[in-house]
């Protein structure tokens, strides 16, 4: 296969991936195996990417079968392909956080499932008058779409016109901030749990609120982190009402979910893919430009394994996509769950080299 047309790429050698041989290529084998037992299962995208060739699948056919070295699999399946540009990580993770199941002072905003009349338009989208393509729009009474609600009009309504929700969390900032990630780990006062999978969203455009408050001098470029937006959006708060609120509904998207307590969810948050995101191996890319499952092997000095940069060389695999993760060289780690993988996450804004593994035998670019 070759790079969608407008990805700018060269041949390069497996000799020019420094750190590839001393890579855990086992591990990133098991990633690949499981992306290649979804597409060979013809298991449904929740996401759907740019269709999987056929030189792909021929390559995931021979992974499931594969019983030697990693490094060999990968060499004799696969061709480097330099990605021209400066590419550019951050990093998500699985929240944990308090939650009830009911409302009650102190937890009021309500985690909303998919409503009944969305529906999802990846192959043609909605054009509204203004041009906005929009990816998901409500289907009326009559047969007709139109577009969904925005952030706005959806946390100013009242819960259950979308559904009964499903619990309620402490505030609006860590609503907004659960939906950027994509996923969460509900806890509950009487030590029961509840994962929660992404089900859908308004279909309207993303836009990066960590980027307006750079923008409007909220907080600077070196201070941002995911930490760091959380507590000036509080702050906001508190010091002028409805200020961080107001902020983050100019981010019109929103993100539905739904409970999921499936085995492959037990093993981590599902992905765009549809199956379960491995730590520090699985990444989101930009759907439109990528299928999923392709190997990236990404390199660069950035805080992976701390909070100061060191040495990052691996092979990663594309199992997920983002509204944010646009372009060829533009990628989105998943560093696991907990308090440590968060500040990890947030903590990751830098630029990378990027080399995309293509299956040999196909046409280069």
């Amino acid at each position: 296969m070759k790079p969608h047309p407008w990805v700018d790429a060269e041949a390069t050698t497996f000799r020019a991936l420094e750190g590839f041989e001393s890579d855990d290529l086992e591990a990133a084998l098991a990633s690949f195996r499981r992306s290649a037992s979804l597409m060979l299962d013809g298991s449904a995208e929740q996401r759907p990417a740019l269709p999987c060739p056929a030189s792909l699948l021929g390559v995931y056919k021979a992974a499931l079968s594969h019983n030697g070295d990693a490094s060999d699999f990968f060499m004799r399946w696969f061709a480097p392909f330099q990605i021209k540009g400066e590419g550019f990580l951050t990093g998500y993770y699985e929240v944990e956080v308090e939650a009830r199941r009911s409302r009650e002072p102190g937890f009021e905003a309500p985690i909303l499932p998919r409503p009944r009349d969305l529906v999802t338009l990846n192959d043609a989208p909605l054009k509204t008058a203004g041009g906005t393509s929009l990816t998901s729009a409500r289907r009326r009474s009559d047969g007709f779409l139109e577009p969904f609600d925005e952030r706005r009009e959806i946390e100013e309504a009242a819960p259950c016109r979308y559904g009964e929700p499903i619990a309620y969390l402490r505030d609006w900032v860590e609503l907004f901030l659960i939906q950027v990630q994509g996923s969460a780990r509900l806890r509950f006062p009487d030590g029961g749990s509840a994962h929660l999978t992404y089900d859908g969203r308004n279909g309207h455009p993303y836009t990066s609120i960590g980027r307006l408050s750079i923008e409007r001098d909220v907080l600077s470029a070196d201070a941002m982190s995911l930490d760091a937006l959380k507590q000036t959006l509080r702050r906001l708060g508190q010091k002028s009402g409805e200020a961080g609120r107001m902020l983050m509904q100019e981010n019109k998207s929103y993100v539905f979910f739904r409970v999921d307590d499936s085995l492959n969810r037990s093993l981590g948050p599902i992905g765009g893919q549809g199956g379960p995101l491995t730590p520090l191996r699985s990444i989101a890319v930009d759907r439109g430009l990528w299928p999923y499952g392709l190997p990236f092997f990404i390199s660069g000095e950035i805080p992976w394994e701390r909070e100061t940069p060191s040495r990052f060389a691996r092979l990663m695999i594309a199992q997920d996509t983002g509204s944010a993760i646009v372009g060829a060289a533009r990628a989105d780690i998943y560093f696991g769950g907990g308090p440590v993988a968060g500040r990890l996450a947030g903590g990751l804004h830098h630029g990378a080299d990027f080399k995309v593994l293509l299956p040999k035998g196909a046409e280069s670019p």
